[in-house]
């Protein structure tokens, strides 16, 4: 088993060396974790894959696809941005703000079904891996009534995310 890892990290480590992105290697011979920084040029993939990982779960769950929703996503990036203000990873705004009246000020009238958050250094897809992990925020991401998505982040310059995602219906 450990001549697998072993024989792993080496393999990793060779490929890290051909490549121009200079992989730190950890002393078990993998790759450090690295800040995963989103660009203004990587919003539009980042939010599709997202979208597409979310619909492909739910797919494979015999649910009906999701639609992103411009005002969900609107609140769902005031709320990333507030919670990277508090520096807590929670449902209420500084303000006390539900995710419900989040949404309702920025003119959504449908119906709020569910809001899950993460304050990471991963991925979106990481982090969507992550919400499925857990009962709570797995069946946000399953409801079968809903058909709308919002979903957004704020990136702190130190590379930390505040991901929200925000389900609802009309």
């Amino acid at each position: 088993m450990n001549r697998r890892f072993l024989l792993a990290g080496l393999s990793l480590a060779a490929v890290a060396a051909c490549t121009t992105n200079s992989a730190r290697i950890g002393p078990d011979g993998l790759p450090l974790p690295q800040i995963y920084r989103i660009s203004d040029g990587d919003a539009d993939g980042v939010m599709f894959r997202m979208l597409d990982g979310v619909n492909s779960l739910r797919a494979a769950a015999g649910i009906a696809p999701l639609q992103f929703n411009d005002r969900l996503n609107a609140a769902a990036a005031t709320h990333s941005r507030d919670m990277a203000i508090q520096n807590r990873p929670w449902h209420f705004g500084s303000d006390g703000s539900s995710p419900l009246e989040r949404a309702r000020r920025v003119g959504y009238t449908g119906q709020i079904l569910g809001e899950n958050i993460s304050e990471t250094y991963e991925t979106e897809l990481e982090t969507l891996a992550a919400w499925m992990g857990q009962p709570d925020t797995r069946a946000v991401i399953l409801d079968r009534n809903a058909t709308l998505l919002g979903f957004a982040w704020h990136q702190e310059p130190g590379g930390k995310l505040w991901w929200t995602l925000v389900t609802g219906r009309i």
